[in-house]
């Protein structure tokens, strides 16, 4: 192989590779605060579309979650969920929102949750996180 036709491999071989990373990753949308003072994020899960956000409150031991939209626009589908890890019963907020669904809250403190959401119709749930 020559050297320019060697460059020119290489060269496209790059872009390819450049393509795929600003492509292969779903877009991530920041916490907002949604929650309120006092919320720190704990944990995060990407979701087609945005991303679901875990807070925890130290001060008083209450879990929040919220799902955000990367881009904003129409109202659509969207659910924000939390529940105890032992328990049977979600709290949630369904509805067709522009931003953001949530916040939705629990009392958890020591104890393990599942949390998760919707965007359009594709859900995500995380079960038996942040124990403690």
């Amino acid at each position: 192989m020559s050297r320019p036709l060697v460059r020119r491999a290489a060269a496209a071989l790059g872009l390819a590779l450049v393509a795929t990373a600003l492509t292969a990753a779903p877009a991530s949308a920041a916490y907002g605060g949604q929650c309120g003072s006092g919320y720190r994020e704990v944990n995060k899960t990407s979701i087609s579309g945005g991303t679901v956000h875990l807070t925890y409150n130290n001060s008083n031991g209450r879990n929040c979650v919220v799902v955000a939209r990367s881009n904003p626009g129409s109202a659509m589908d969207m659910d924000a969920a939390l529940k105890r890890s032992d328990s049977a019963s979600w709290q949630t907020d369904p509805g067709n929102f522009t931003e953001y669904a949530g916040p939705v809250y629990l009392d958890a403190a020591g104890q393990c949750v599942d949390w998760g959401g919707v965007i359009g119709g594709e859900w995500v749930v995380r079960t038996g996180t942040n124990c403690g």
